[in-house]
């Protein structure tokens, strides 16, 4: 039971630096929004609701700061390669990977190994993983 760090690629090259959402607007707010589209305050839309998120991420900042140090979450981008699994696997440990941002586990990482070496997963933002890791897991990704 141990989260440790484990060695952190250049995987920026291979994913896309922004995640896809969907969001419900009630249409008295979609019109305010594009009012103020329309009036140059904002490009589109988007950029609205990119600068909204941002404000209040700003405003909460200390909060967020703080609670990232009290559940010991990995900032940023996080791999687990096949050689980090199986070498926590020769040491008899297992993971409870905690990321808030992205975590990766490689493609060559195989259902079993990541079942054999992986305890828990939480990420606050995205899980990359093969479809078939995912499944294998699913009950551990909370």
């Amino acid at each position: 039971m141990v989260n440790r760090p484990m060695s952190v690629h250049a995987i920026r090259q291979k994913v896309s630096e922004t995640e896809k959402i969907t969001i419900n607007l009630g249409l008295v707010d979609l019109g305010q929004i594009d009012l103020l589209v329309q009036e140059g305050f904002y490009s589109n839309r988007t950029d609205l609701i990119r600068t909204a998120i941002r404000n209040q991420l700003s405003t909460h900042a200390e909060v967020v700061r703080q609670t990232i140090a009290r559940k010991s979450l990995v900032l940023g981008l996080q791999h687990y390669s096949r050689a980090d699994l199986e070498a926590v696997q020769r040491a008899g440990e297992r993971l409870q990977i905690q990321v808030l941002g992205l975590a990766s586990i490689g493609t060559d990482v195989s259902p079993e190994l990541a079942l054999a070496t992986i305890e828990s997963v939480v990420v606050l933002g995205a899980l990359h993983a093969s479809p078939a890791v995912k499944g294998a897991l699913a009950g551990r990704i909370r």
